[in-house]
């Protein structure tokens, strides 16, 4: 098993990078949240990594945190998710907002990542409730969306007032709130509570 690469970075187009150890050029797949923390080419890097073996291919996962690559190695656990969704869900929300999603059954966010719809988005709430800690507080995230951001801060404030996590679920998953800040998403929750 492989479990790190620390070598010079010779080659990187998302999502495949080549670390060169000791003469040896590693291809590595990464989440975008980890390519977008990648040095220039020609310098120094150091990635966590899963090897996955098949009969037709090997292939080598490449992650800037230990804790994404946890998380990386639980979601393959899951029925019905690839290596290649479990990018898709890295390059798309951080560890602590997925913990957050999943302690708070919101599937409306999960399926805004790509290839990841209604049952899936279920059945990742369900398997991975137990195969998580708490909730994180934000790390460094990159390619979440605004949208995701927001959602997730009104739940955690929402939460905070009292809200059950399924009310607060049912509250948000009825508005509109494409391009509204927290601030707003949280007004129109409240109102629509007050009836």
């Amino acid at each position: 098993m492989i479990a790190s690469l620390r070598g010079r970075l010779v080659f990187k187009q998302a999502p495949v990078v080549t670390v060169e150890c000791q003469g040896v050029g590693y291809a590595v797949d990464t989440p975008m949240s980890t390519f977008l923390e990648l040095p220039p080419t020609g310098e120094d890097v150091f990635l966590f990594t899963h090897l996955v073996v098949r009969e037709d291919a090997q292939m080598l996962y490449g992650f800037a945190t230990e804790a994404e690559r946890a998380l990386f190695r639980s979601l393959l656990k899951v029925s019905g998710v690839g290596a290649k969704m479990g990018l898709a869900i890295l390059s798309a929300v951080s560890v602590g907002a997925f913990a957050r999603c999943v302690e708070y059954e919101d599937s409306a966010s999960l399926v805004k990542i790509p290839g990841v719809g209604k049952k899936t988005a279920e059945r990742l709430i369900i398997e991975m409730r137990d195969r998580i800690g708490p909730p994180q507080a934000p790390a460094r995230t990159a390619s979440v969306s605004v949208d995701a951001g927001a959602r997730s801060e009104a739940t955690d404030a929402l939460i905070a007032l009292g809200y059950k996590p399924r009310e607060v679920h049912r509250l948000i998953g009825g508005l509109d709130i494409d391009g509204k800040t927290a601030e707003d998403i949280i007004r129109l929750a409240l109102k629509q509570a007050a009836g």
